[in-house]
């Protein structure tokens, strides 16, 4: 896939490919050192209630609640961290920072591993089959 100039938000060069997880996933194109932002999504702002209408019934979900009125809807964007894969034992944390989506390494990444976070609650409420392959799977989303 790909993907347009690097926007000044996007700290590292990451790329999009097929995923042993699920769909397709962001890797790491170069060394992330740990605690780090990688980068970020941007999206479409919409309310709460419209982020879970638009959920509702679907298996991949691009929406991010950043508060409890706030959602960003990432399907458009062309962002390549709205690719972020669940794990169980994540190699990165998504962190809600002034509105913004903002992604950490809590390790060393190397190249060509694919960056992953932890969902935590998500709107599939325990409904969807986690396939992260984590030897500490909760075996669901």
């Amino acid at each position: 896939m790909t993907l347009p100039e690097r926007p000044s938000y996007q700290k590292y060069d990451v790329a999009v490919h097929k995923s042993g997880i699920d769909g397709f996933g962001v890797f790491a194109a170069e060394d992330i050192p740990p605690h780090r932002k990688i980068g970020e999504i941007r999206g479409e702002s919409i309310s709460v209630a419209e982020a879970r209408r638009r959920a509702e019934g679907r298996q991949r979900i691009m929406i991010v609640e950043v508060s409890a009125r706030k959602a960003i809807d990432a399907s458009g964007s062309q962002d390549p961290m709205r690719f972020t894969n669940h794990c169980c034992s994540p190699n990165a944390r998504l962190t809600i920072r002034d509105g913004r989506i903002e992604f950490y390494a809590l390790r060393p990444i190397t190249p060509g591993e694919e960056i992953t976070v932890n969902y935590g609650e998500t709107h599939h409420e325990g409904t969807l089959k986690c396939r992260c392959g984590a030897s500490n799977c909760a075996g669901w989303l």
